[in-house]
């Protein structure tokens, strides 16, 4: 686990959480039966997992980003207030969230590096969900909680436009996150298979370590680096549906590098789209 990136502004490690829990908004991005076996405590939780767009164009795309404001804020979270994000590891729902609610203008959301399985090794134990929360009276029910509320950073988001934009450009990065048989064409989840061009493969695990945790910085740089993945570069991480790309851009956007534009829509858009430009990666 890395305690000290030169950016920590989308990573938090546990002794850090463990300092100010009463001070913030805790979320647990796992399936729901693993929060009720054991979470920390003082979390809510939701499971966004699924809830994808297929069309990056306008009118979708603000409607996608309305949905989350609706469920952070049913969640607490508001603008004034920390807010950390979790999974078992520093996981790709976890990660996808966090990037989200950035996207959403949050001004301070964070990973728990390593999630629950670095809580536990740093000594910190979880709560078990003992009963299932009571009936709601709709008599005495608090009101709604309004939707989370912050200025949009697009500049933190991809679109389809953005990505061509990007073809054969020098001054961006697409870097395709997914497994090797997805990258290269072998695996199919969309109705075409293979890779945007010029785009160079580094698969999202490889900045993260053996507990699932972030590597260390200097690993982590270069690894990017040596793939031609530099900060001088806007670099748009992509992989089937925004979720791996959102540790890609959590790990160089906790580095530095200034411009990282994750691909909201991802393959589940581009593969399933006639006038996508696609390759198949030749056989090294």
């Amino acid at each position: 686990m890395n305690p000290d990136f030169p950016d920590p502004r989308y990573v938090v490690n546990p002794a850090a959480l463990a300092a100010r829990l009463g001070d913030i908004t805790l979320i647990d991005l796992r399936p729901a039966e693993d929060f009720a076996v054991g979470h920390i405590a003082g979390s809510t939780h939701v499971d966004i997992y699924g809830v994808s767009l297929n069309d990056s164009s306008e009118a979708p795309l603000n409607a996608f980003l309305a949905i989350f404001r609706v469920l952070f804020g049913s969640r607490g979270v508001r603008a004034d207030r920390p807010v950390v994000i979790y999974d078992h590891e520093s996981g790709e729902r976890a990660a996808r969230a966090v990037w989200l609610l950035a996207v959403l203008g949050h001004p301070d959301v964070r990973i728990l590096d390593g999630g629950t399985q670095a809580w536990i090794a740093a000594g910190h134990k979880l709560v078990r969900l003992t009963e299932a929360p009571p009936p709601m009276d709709p008599t005495t029910a608090p009101p709604t909680s309004p939707p989370f509320r912050g200025h949009l950073n697009m500049d933190l988001l991809a679109t389809r436009f953005d990505v061509h934009k990007a073809i054969n450009n020098p001054s961006y990065a697409i870097v395709d996150v997914r497994r090797d048989a997805e990258y290269r064409g072998t695996e199919k989840r969309a109705r075409r298979v293979g890779t945007i061009p010029g785009a160079v493969h580094v698969f999202w695990r490889e900045h993260l370590d053996a507990n699932g945790a972030f590597r260390r910085q200097d690993d982590i740089r270069t690894l990017y680096e040596s793939r031609g993945v530099t900060p001088d570069k806007i670099v748009i991480p992509v992989c089937h549906g925004g979720y791996r790309s959102a540790s890609t851009f959590i790990a160089l956007k906790s580095l530095g590098y200034p411009d990282v534009r994750n691909y909201v829509s991802a393959w589940g858009e581009w593969g399933n789209r006639d006038d996508s430009l696609i390759v198949i990666p030749p056989v090294v």
